[in-house]
């Protein structure tokens, strides 16, 4: 088993992209925290994973709380006995042309994607510092860590922010075995992505079948989403990753949506 006696936290763990790559982790031999906001469904979650004879927990975690993350940080590793990766992939989405967006609403989705990354990151450099282990560190970012689109002016800017942030982590980590990566998706049908089609197809006029043809499948290769699976295996790929020769980099997995 690729991930066997590491112990990983993933935040946004109790559904979609963050759920799959828990499975994943704890199918590779990995012990996990499942982070999130919804402790029921985290801890759901983790019975999952236990009940198949792996080892998880559930962790109520707010990314944007300081004391949240720390308190959060510091039960999983208690509980896990360290912590070798961290995946921050807990995020929202919120679909406006620029001059409508609130700025609480910039603020809120800020504060979810980047001060959530810092504040998680932070948190576990420490412990990853002073176990003398090493760890990876990988961000949830996007295809629009890459490109830009339509209404999606926070989102576009702070997954563009986590790359910059990688390659710091990357630099202050190796010293420290500790490696950091960014992970950039194409379109997955979460539930998130399934409550921006007929947001979008609301404010740009069309239908919400034109919507998933037309924009967010458009530039792929084969018309094709992205799944949660494809996702997981790329988050095991920078796990189980043996060296530092593989850090501050981003991989986009997209079916062809965005090609470097």
């Amino acid at each position: 088993m690729k991930l066997k006696d590491k112990c990983a936290i993933v935040t946004g763990a109790a559904s979609g992209i963050g759920r799959e790559i828990a499975m994943t982790f704890a199918r590779e031999g990995a012990k996990v925290a499942i982070a999130d906001l919804n402790k029921v469904a985290a801890d759901a979650c983790a019975g999952e994973i236990r009940a198949a004879g792996g080892q998880a927990i559930g962790v109520a975690m707010d990314v944007t709380d300081e004391r949240a993350v720390n308190d959060g940080v510091a039960a999983a590793v208690a509980a896990l006995g360290g912590v070798d990766i961290l995946v921050s992939n807990a995020g929202i989405q919120i679909v406006h042309p620029l001059e409508e967006f609130s700025y609480a609403e910039w603020k809120k989705l800020m504060a979810i994607h980047v001060d959530g990354a810092f504040l998680t990151t932070r948190a576990c450099l420490t412990q990853m510092y002073g176990s003398g282990r090493g760890g990876s560190i990988i961000y949830m970012g996007s295809i629009h860590s890459k490109e830009a689109s339509l209404l999606k002016a926070p989102y576009v800017t702070a997954k563009h922010g986590l790359i910059g942030l990688a390659k710091v982590v990357a630099k202050e980590g190796a010293r420290h075995g500790v490696r950091s990566n960014v992970i950039c998706p194409g379109f997955v049908r979460t539930p998130l992505v399934d409550k921006q089609i007929p947001e979008q197809a609301k404010t740009l006029g069309i239908s919400e079948d034109d919507v998933i043809k037309k924009v967010m499948l458009k530039d792929t290769v084969d018309g094709q989403f992205t799944t949660v699976q494809d996702v997981a295996e790329v988050a095991l790929f920078f796990a189980s990753f043996p060296s530092n020769a593989l850090t501050g980099q981003s991989l986009v997995v997209s079916h062809g949506w965005f090609m470097q």
